[in-house]
């Protein structure tokens, strides 16, 4: 039987990105962390360490060698498992395409919006007898968002706060087509990956922040080269340093998230009576719903 008590600690970020961000300077007692879920496998086992007084946990989000393509991701495992390990806060580090002159390759997007493109994929913990409607107006937690951006300014090149995220299904890159009316949409940045993990992140009550690298113009800009992954792979080798300096300034100076809204994201989010929840169900969501169900469990029986 799976234990589903989160693993607590007084601090601790989750990050999730590249494998380029695995040597993250100060990184102490680092061990890789294999964890079983429910919803299968994680892309790879977690790399947990301590950066100060923060622990920090780290998961490659397409796994070592970048073996799965942005639709095989098993993106409920990877924020489930994140919630086991104790993490209250979550940062995406991902290369993104800019679909604005004024963000040039080389920058950093905090978005603050996100828009779904995608259709492959499972984006949802809340299935098989437990449904539940988070609120998802404002996708990324401010306050996290906000500390990021303190981080961020302290290092040196272009960032800019807030923007929309714009994230398609892939593999494969937009038709010019698809990016010229992207364009029209007003749309700041293109990518893959941050949906549904924000979605999910949400569910699992977890702070969620984005950190958007942005590698190239995708096609849309008549003066520059089309993208490819040769110059995505080039630019991300120019912004990685920068992201794990960002990272590790961030985990010594983490924000108090312990009153955030999304903290609490599923209090009165859960439509289905969990005392007529399928057992199975219950089990499997224990991890998620454990305030909610022992809630449940001291209520006064009702009378009838």
């Amino acid at each position: 039987m799976i234990d589903n008590a989160p693993v607590m600690a007084e601090r601790t970020l989750g990050v999730v990105g590249g494998s380029g961000l695995y040597d993250l300077p100060g990184l102490d007692d680092v061990e890789e962390v294999v964890v079983e879920t429910p919803f299968g496998e994680p892309s790879d086992a977690y790399l947990v360490g301590n950066v100060g007084d923060t622990k920090v946990v780290f998961l490659a989000r397409h796994g070592k060698g970048h073996r799965l393509a942005p639709g095989e991701i098993n993106y409920r495992a990877n924020i489930w498992g994140l919630k086991k390990l104790g993490c209250e806060q979550v940062i995406s580090v991902t290369a993104v395409g800019s679909m604005k002159e004024k963000i040039a390759p080389g920058d950093i997007v905090l978005v603050d919006q996100l828009f779904d493109r995608t259709s492959k994929r499972a984006s949802t913990f809340f299935k098989d007898g437990v449904v539940a409607h988070v609120a998802l107006a404002d996708p990324i937690c401010t306050k996290l968002s906000g500390s990021l951006e303190q981080a961020a300014r302290r290092t040196p090149g272009g960032l800019h706060r807030g923007g929309t995220y714009l994230c398609i299904e892939g593999p494969s890159f937009s038709t010019k087509a698809e990016s010229r009316i992207y364009r029209q949409w007003g749309v700041d940045v293109i990518g893959m990956t941050n949906l549904p993990e924000a979605k999910l992140a949400r569910e699992a009550e977890l702070c969620y922040a984005v950190m958007a690298l942005a590698t190239d113009y995708d096609c849309w800009h008549e003066g520059e080269e089309e993208v490819s992954v040769p110059a995505v792979l080039a630019m991300m080798q120019k912004n990685v340093e920068r992201a794990k300096a960002i990272v590790v300034d961030l985990a010594r100076h983490p924000p108090d998230t312990g009153d955030c809204k999304c903290r609490f994201a599923l209090d009165g989010a859960i439509m289905s009576d969990l005392d007529k929840a399928p057992p199975e169900t219950l089990v499997r969501l224990d991890l998620l719903l454990a305030r909610q169900i022992s809630e449940a469990r001291d209520a006064p029986a009702s009378r009838g």
